[in-house]
């Protein structure tokens, strides 16, 4: 192994878990605040949040972001600003913390989670034929967003340039993108993640995300 070859280094701690859940969840604010203004995405960030999505029963906590943090760097260096190391952009923000609220609501309603359920299965079936960021896939996880997820009355309200988010296959991507902050944001709550944890125990954020570093 060369000096430089990336060493995987499996997150042991329940800090660390929640830490990187967390960073799914942000990494995919991130990327619906850049679909919405640019119409582009980073590939290794958002080919790690879909393929983290479409499998609903991945063997391990590791295999739901193909086993190295730095595919989820985007949003590890997005939970960065929410401790207040840089600047945050406040869109993406209202994004994050929008996602842990209706990822509340979702556990609240037993017969949504059997629905979305059954239909991530048959996404995942999609996925293991076409491969899992074709575009019927994208399609699917933006339709189960859709007939889910936004039939709350909370909403994320998707700010951008509006000439792109009328592009072919743009709302399709932007809801794809939200679905995978919803599947990470019920792995972080699985994983001992609260939202009162993020306001009075910050501490240990940083301290997970200084081992993740």
């Amino acid at each position: 192994m060369s000096p430089t070859t990336p060493i995987h280094r499996a997150p042991e701690t329940p800090a660390a878990r929640q830490a990187l859940a967390l960073a799914g969840v942000f990494q995919a604010a991130s990327l619906v605040d850049e679909l919405a203004r640019t119409g582009q995405v980073e590939p290794r960030a958002w080919e790690t949040l879909i393929q983290g999505t479409v499998d609903p029963n991945p063997d391990s906590f590791e295999d739901i972001y193909g086993g190295h943090p730095n595919n989820l760097r985007r949003g590890l260096d997005t939970l960065e600003m929410l401790v207040g190391r840089q600047q945050a952009n406040p869109v993406v923000m209202r994004y994050g913390f929008s996602l842990l609220l209706l990822m509340s609501k979702l556990r609240n309603n037993r017969n949504m989670m059997d629905t979305l359920g059954q239909k991530l299965s048959h996404i995942q079936g999609q996925a293991e034929h076409f491969g899992d960021t074709h575009e019927n896939v994208i399609a699917s996880l933006g339709e189960a967003y859709q007939e889910t997820i936004s039939t709350f009355k909370t909403r994320i309200v998707v700010q951008g340039d509006p000439s792109l988010l009328q592009t072919r296959m743009m709302p399709e991507r932007v809801r794809a993108c939200l679905m995978a902050g919803i599947r990470f944001a019920l792995l972080w709550h699985q994983e001992g993640g609260r939202r009162w944890k993020l306001m009075f125990q910050r501490k240990a954020l940083r301290r997970a995300l200084d081992d993740l570093s």
